[in-house]
């Protein structure tokens, strides 16, 4: 009977301990620094996902996500926050919380949701980046310009580790690029991936015919991703890449 007692806890414990590892805070996201301008969530344990928000005339006050690698004592931020203000913030706890040092700042296209705070992180001496077509449309666009341009792929030493920016091709903007973080199989899609039950969204710059063409060539690239981070809204998986391709073979 104490046999039959003693298995039977054994196998309460174990059912209690997996559930409760399948659904750990970290799995879901966890709020590492949150303010009335940004909020960071740790998404692995080295990759996080910045928030901060855009006064829009159509859509009112969005959020706008933009990723965080780390590697050792070393990081890449992919967009900066909408703002001065928050990427003040933002390169506050880099510093002084993550304990690192700022490598680059990938800018993912010309809209102020990628570029609205390049001015701080110029300010505190980080290299900015961007696909050459960005830059040129910064320019045009009356937008922060970043400071050093790239052909179709950049490549950013993190630590030990890569960071990858690549262009696919068109669609939210002609020159969407995307981030990618082997290490962690972590995806930083930007505005050309869609959190799933979105709409398409603004489209004024979008090249809506290239736009699922050009997501198939992203997941055939990265078929391993497993955090898929879009422009705006919940993180996934490559479900985010499977949407917005059918989300744009409807138009």
């Amino acid at each position: 009977m104490k046999s039959i007692s003693k298995n039977l806890f054994l196998f309460l414990f174990f059912i209690i301990f997996s559930f409760s590892f399948q659904k750990s805070p970290l799995e879901k996201g966890k709020i590492v620094f949150h303010s009335d301008n940004l909020t960071v969530i740790q998404l692995s344990e080295n990759v996080y996902q910045h928030i901060s928000f855009l006064q829009t005339e159509s859509y009112g006050k969005v959020e706008c996500n933009g990723m965080i690698v780390k590697d050792g004592s070393e990081t890449v931020v992919f967009d900066t926050p909408t703002n001065d203000k928050s990427s003040a913030e933002l390169i506050s706890w880099i510093k002084n919380t993550l304990h690192s040092k700022i490598n680059a700042v990938v800018a993912t296209h010309f809209h102020e949701d990628c570029v609205g705070g390049l001015k701080e992180f110029s300010k505190n001496n980080i290299p900015s980046y961007a696909n050459k077509m960005t830059v040129e449309l910064a320019k045009k666009n009356n937008a922060n310009v970043p400071a050093n341009s790239f052909d179709k792929q950049l490549s950013l030493k993190i630590g030990k580790q890569k960071v990858y920016a690549k262009f696919f091709g068109e669609g939210h903007t002609k020159d969407n690029v995307i981030g990618y973080f082997p290490k962690e199989n972590a995806m930083f899609g930007g505005c050309l991936i869609k959190e799933v039950d979105a709409a398409k969204g603004y489209l004024g710059d979008a090249n809506v015919q290239a736009w699922s063409a050009t997501v198939e060539k992203v997941k055939a690239q990265y078929p391993n991703a497993t955090i898929v981070i879009p422009g705006h809204g919940e993180v996934g998986g490559k479900e985010l890449l499977d949407y917005t391709i059918k989300l744009f073979k409807e138009n």
